[in-house]
């Protein structure tokens, strides 16, 4: 990846942590691009089918990443998905993965209209820790950083966080 004059920023988690919510006031607070993948899939029909079980359309990941790459490599984006092993190893700078409490999860699910089958693999994710395991597997250790967002005092000290970190990004890659 070249140099940027601003980092790329992944958050990701189950569904229902508050990826959506994060990703966009972080992106308005910092002037980055807030990058929904669900939202360029669907743009871009980038689908490679439907999965029927959990009732939702199956990502071609090829496809995403064709989309995605010449914003990438501009820099300044704050990327929105619950996935991270199929992105390119070099777009992110850090990556934040967002937990949430299982009753709150549920609550948050249900909320949403999800199937009895959808929450449980959601649930199931969120409690043997998937997505981070995910991201630790995919990416450098050091630039994988786990998020509670359980309530808005969380979302709040999890945007100062980022905030604080974009900072230090800034100061160390000026010049």
């Amino acid at each position: 990846m070249p140099d940027r004059k601003s980092p790329n920023i992944l958050i990701t988690g189950t569904p229902g942590t508050g990826k959506t919510e994060l990703s966009s006031k972080l992106a308005a607070a910092a002037g980055l691009r807030h990058l929904n993948v669900g939202q360029i899939a669907e743009e871009n029909n980038c689908y490679d089918g439907e999965d029927e079980v959990l009732e939702c359309k199956v990502l071609d990941e090829d496809k995403v990443i064709e989309c995605m790459t010449p914003i990438m490599e501009k820099g300044g984006n704050v990327v929105d998905y619950h996935g991270s092993d199929f992105f390119d190893e070099d777009w992110f700078d850090i990556i934040f993965c967002l937990r949430t409490d299982t009753a709150v999860l549920a609550a948050r699910l249900e909320e949403r209209q999800y199937s009895e089958i959808k929450i449980k693999n959601n649930l199931e994710s969120e409690i043997f820790q998937i997505l981070l395991e995910e991201a630790r597997e995919s990416y450098e250790p050091d630039i994988v950083h786990e998020l509670q967002s359980d309530s808005i005092a969380d979302q709040e000290s999890n945007l100062n966080r980022i905030q604080c970190w974009m900072k230090n990004w800034l100061t160390d890659n000026s010049g």
